[in-house]
């Protein structure tokens, strides 16, 4: 009797081979090589004591959570992007790197999103999220008042508009690039929909997750630094800065908090991963539904990994569907994280080969000026 597998129920859909033509792919392929390139001189300014050893956490948080399919519509699902997450967790530059990491390891390893394709995605997804989001909650920082809670809903209102954003992006990349004969104001129109509900989950994700991270350690998001004006004491008839009451860069009590906030952020992506992720809605997402009830899917192509061994976020050979989704998501979490240290950490590595000594000396030499002079 032969054993039929069960596809596991979760499962992220991005943009496969075959829906935008050669010339189209390619163009968007130079884009997101460029945008990665600028991506990697500007994370270097991004990338200290605090952000770098949480950057590569964060881009393998984003591929647990894009396991976690949410219903929006009867018979469509959604699930995060993750652009406006990363940016403000880590910095635009840093979240680009994320989110491609993260769109890298789904198409090579989980047959996710086609490889000729990838600039597409990355470009969608990566890019136009990033920018869009970052944009808007710099802005919306600057005319709230200055406290966390403004932050929180930042970070709600620009994840929320980044969704539509890139779904129109993607329905201007089909219109110039498409490979069937459709109407593209029809699917403008149910494109921007389906995201306009896809894009209050995302919200809503990405509100909680930096409220969180806020209410922990503060400093660790790079969003919300300098919004929170310096606590003023009163000393000899002078006001002065109060202490601060984190842990001071660079010190010990400071590597062993990140390192608390980095295994518990582990943990809780190996969770939804490895078990959440089961009970992920099973409907296909924005995109596929939108694709299937228009027929751009027509001329779809199968991934060039269909065969790989944790195609389709499940592991060959293993039959119980709980089990090989699992293990999938534990190994794609792994990887992830792997993955995009090693990128965070080459990056780092070069921002402090870059620094050159007569900047170290400027430094050191203002820094002495101002504690003599008691500024």
């Amino acid at each position: 009797m032969q054993t039929i597998r069960i596809k596991p129920h979760h499962r992220t859909v991005h943009v496969p081979d075959g829906f935008i033509n050669a010339p189209t792919s390619a163009a968007t392929g130079v884009i997101a090589a460029g945008a990665v390139a600028v991506s990697l001189r500007g994370a270097r300014r991004e990338l200290d004591e605090r952000t770098a050893p949480l950057a590569g956490l964060v881009a393998a948080f984003i591929f647990a959570v894009q396991m976690l399919n949410f219903p929006v519509a009867a018979g469509t699902s959604g699930h995060l992007l993750g652009g406006a997450l990363a940016a403000i967790l880590v910095g635009p530059f840093t979240g680009i790197l994320c989110v491609s990491v993260v769109l890298l390891m789904q198409g090579i390893l989980f047959a996710d999103g086609g490889l000729t394709a990838l600039g597409v995605n990355i470009t969608d997804m990566a890019i136009v999220t990033v920018v869009v989001a970052y944009a808007l909650f710099r802005g919306l920082v600057k005319l709230l008042p200055r406290t966390r809670r403004s932050v929180t809903a930042a970070s709600f209102a620009a994840a929320l508009i980044s969704v539509p954003a890139s779904a129109l992006v993607f329905t201007l990349l089909y219109a110039i690039g498409g490979t069937t004969d459709v109407s593209i104001g029809k699917v403008a129109t149910a494109m921007v929909g389906v995201h306009l509900l896809i894009g209050i989950g995302e919200a809503a994700i990405t509100a909680l997750t930096v409220g969180a991270v806020i209410a922990v350690r503060p400093d660790l998001v790079y969003g919300a630094r300098g919004l929170t004006q310096k606590l003023k004491l009163r000393v000899n008839g002078e006001l002065v800065d109060a202490p601060g009451t984190g842990p001071a860069p660079g010190t010990v009590a400071a590597r062993a908090s990140h390192r608390g906030v980095w295994a518990a952020g582990l943990v809780t992506s190996l969770v939804l991963a490895g078990f959440v992720s089961f009970y992920a809605s099973a409907d296909p997402d924005g995109l596929e539904k939108v694709a299937t009830d228009h027929g751009i899917d027509k001329k779809a192509e199968e991934h060039a990994t269909a065969d790989s061994p944790l195609a389709d976020y499940g592991v060959r050979d293993v039959d119980d569907a709980r089990l090989s989704g699992g293990l999938a998501g534990v190994i794609g979490v792994g990887v992830t994280v792997a993955a995009g240290t090693g990128v965070f950490w080459a990056v780092r590595r070069r921002r402090s080969d870059d620094t050159s000594p007569s900047e170290t000396t400027s430094t050191a030499s203002t820094s002495s000026t101002s504690s003599t002079t008691g500024v």
